[in-house]
């Protein structure tokens, strides 16, 4: 049975191990993209000097009106309960912004939402190929789904080679030596660490795989008891809708009014003493509350542009678990859900998922190298043999 589920794991691993080392690695690196960036960019994150109170929404607009040019459309707010923290203007494209200090108006730097980590999203989904909007066939969007299978698979059959027989064997199974030598480590992390890093590394493949295909979304959908009636797509999307061309270029906010945006803004502030942050757009407002969990779970508010007057409310807890069910595999797959902890555990066997990969080529090198060798050696002595065979017939 072990030399059955040794053959799955090695012939699966040597196709897609390149694949699964770059899945796994972007994926590590993605886990604390906000960290990185704010230490890369402290002062576009961060304002000098705190004052008592931050400017009006109103204020803050028009200073940003003055100092971006008009080809820059801005369609909301997002305001930090971190009063050590900029604002940020939301701008359309995933994860695009505009960062201003709230106490002075003055923008602090501008992110397009092109940059270093939207790359390394599109390699960690789509191996840098484009999305298809339309749900057609995307080559890098498959090859990663199917990598992705291939390592649940591969893990499972990990688990049954790596079994002990007995109790000294186990031992040695739980035990990653480091002080006999490189291969000995090597080899420790990949059998002993594999096993520490079995469970929380195939959640992460399970969650992932959601964004892969439709079919196994459903079957997911529907082992956690929730029918899926209509096809989800899985395009970037940003914190409001897209605008056409004709929008971007027209001039940045020419209708909307924003003198009721503070009133909006106290009013939710009042509400969530303890919000981690809001985000006001024209006529709708999102409150962010949750530091564990579903971190993508959010509070919905609707109002009356002219009058600041709240018409309408969509919590949180109040919701179908089917429109529940797509923040909390994004908070598990991250990490997300139990706070830094789970972050960092959730960034280390990504990464170990990467070493696994790579170390696993290794072996099978170096086993086929000395496999190589063993055969040349028995040759030479054959060689020999033969040789020596016919001195003694000639003599």
């Amino acid at each position: 049975m072990k030399k059955f589920f040794a053959k799955i794991h090695l012939w699966l691993s040597i196709p897609f191990g390149i694949i699964i080392a770059i899945v796994c690695l972007t994926g590590a690196i993605l886990v604390f993209e906000t960290e990185i960036l704010e230490f890369c960019y402290p002062s576009r994150y961060f304002v000098k000097e705190i004052k008592s109170e931050p400017l009006s929404p109103a204020v803050l607009m028009g200073a940003a009106d003055q100092q971006l040019p008009d080809s820059i459309k801005i369609n909301g707010i997002r305001v930090s309960s971190d009063p050590k923290r900029t604002y940020q203007l939301i701008l359309p494209g995933k994860k695009a912004a505009c960062f201003i200090n709230p106490y002075t108006g003055e923008i602090t730097g501008i992110d397009d939402g092109k940059g270093f980590f939207m790359k390394i999203m599109r390699l960690h989904r789509w191996l840098l190929d484009e999305y298809k909007r339309d749900g057609s066939f995307a080559w890098g969007k498959t090859i990663v789904g199917y990598s992705t299978l291939v390592l649940a698979i591969i893990i499972i059959s990990g688990l049954v080679i790596w079994y002990p027989r007995n109790k000294k064997a186990l031992k040695n199974r739980l035990k990653i030596k480091t002080k006999a030598g490189w291969f000995r480590f090597l080899y420790d992390l990949h059998v002993s660490g594999g096993f520490y890093a079995a469970l929380l590394l195939l959640i992460l493949a399970l969650t992932g795989l959601t964004w892969s295909f439709g079919w196994y979304r459903d079957a997911f959908y529907t082992a956690f008891g929730i029918s899926t009636t209509s096809k989800q797509t899985h395009a970037p999307t940003s914190a409001v809708p897209q605008k056409t061309a004709g929008e971007r270029g027209s001039k940045k906010h020419p209708k909307t009014d924003y003198t009721q945006w503070a009133e909006v803004l106290a009013n939710l502030q009042s509400r969530y003493p303890e919000y981690k942050s809001i985000s006001i757009q024209d006529g709708s407002a999102t409150v962010s509350t949750a530091a564990y969990g579903n971190t993508r779970g959010s509070d919905r508010y609707s109002f009356d542009p002219a009058t600041g007057k709240i018409t309408e409310i969509q919590l949180y807890k109040d919701l179908p678990k089917s429109a529940k069910i797509r923040g909390w595999i994004y908070s598990v797959h991250a990490g997300t859900w139990g706070g830094l902890t789970t972050r960092i555990l959730s960034c280390l066997v990504s990464l170990l998922g990467a070493v696994f990969a790579i170390t696993g080529y290794y072996f099978w090198i170096k086993e086929e190298t000395l496999e190589v060798q063993t055969k040349v050696n028995k040759n030479k002595h054959a060689s020999l043999a033969v040789k020596h065979s016919f001195a003694i017939a000639k003599a």
